[in-house]
């Protein structure tokens, strides 16, 4: 069975981003890129499970600009077998993201699709989602636990009120949450083997999808800075500051 795996290429979680000065978006020249954690994660569960011999096969995916590419190698570098870039420079939103992978698991027939939560850019956490109602396949989101057995996955879940587990027959959708696993350290032997393996690149029109934006960004501004805090005397003045000066009770 083979595994289809969704990497995204993001600002690196370390960088602290910069809103451009016209406000359309955030600034990203010269600045570290790196794959989604959530998806690194993905990759690793997937691995996983190539390793324990249920799966036979790790495709992973990007879709993007050329650079993705280098996305896909340190994914390949962690144990997928192979690569396929969706190569545009079209601003991918995540309907358009789930399409080009409902086109790609038609071609490539995975018994399973397994991507992060969420891309820690937009935080839309929707892709997952949108594939599983555009493919018609069960799906299992922010995934704690996943096993295979008997044509069937047994997922583990977060809830509000603890732990969730599903059955979900094949081929399914699932995403992944950070308690999954811990993503292993890349090496450089890895690393020189994943320059050899394969990667495929791909158009949008290749695979039939109209990847057009649906949603337009009027403004992006970053967040109002908070005040120092302060230091009160005792109970009352605590609540006189939070009744008269912050009005919260």
């Amino acid at each position: 069975m083979k595994a289809l795996v969704a990497v995204k290429r993001v600002v690196d979680y370390n960088v602290k981003v910069r809103v451009k000065s016209d406000q359309t978006g955030v600034d990203i020249a010269n600045v570290k890129m790196s794959m989604n954690p959530f998806d690194e994660i993905a990759v690793e569960e997937a691995v996983r499970l190539k390793e324990k011999g249920v799966l036979s096969e790790v495709i992973v995916v990007s879709c993007g600009v050329t650079q993705c590419q280098e996305t896909l190698r340190t994914a390949m570098a962690i144990g997928a077998d192979r690569g396929i870039l969706v190569e545009t420079s079209e601003e991918l939103q995540p309907l358009a993201v789930a399409k080009l992978l409902k086109a790609l698991a038609e071609k490539e027939q995975p018994g399973l699709v397994i991507l992060g939560k969420q891309a820690i850019d937009d935080d839309c956490n929707q892709t997952g989602q949108m594939l599983a109602a555009l493919a018609d396949w069960p799906q299992a989101t922010f995934a704690s636990k996943v096993e295979l057995a008997d044509g069937h996955a047994l997922v583990t879940r977060e809830v509000d009120g603890g732990l969730e587990t599903l059955k979900l027959s094949l081929p399914a959708v699932i995403t992944t949450d950070l308690r999954l696993n811990e993503p292993r350290y890349v090496t450089l032997p890895n690393i020189m083997k994943a320059k050899k393996k394969q990667l495929d690149v791909f158009k949008p029109e290749d695979l039939g999808v109209d990847v057009k934006p649906r949603i337009k960004t009027l403004k992006v501004s970053e967040p109002p800075k908070r005040s120092a805090g302060i230091k009160v005397a005792d109970v009352a003045a605590l609540v006189d500051k939070l009744k008269n000066e912050a009005k919260v009770i």
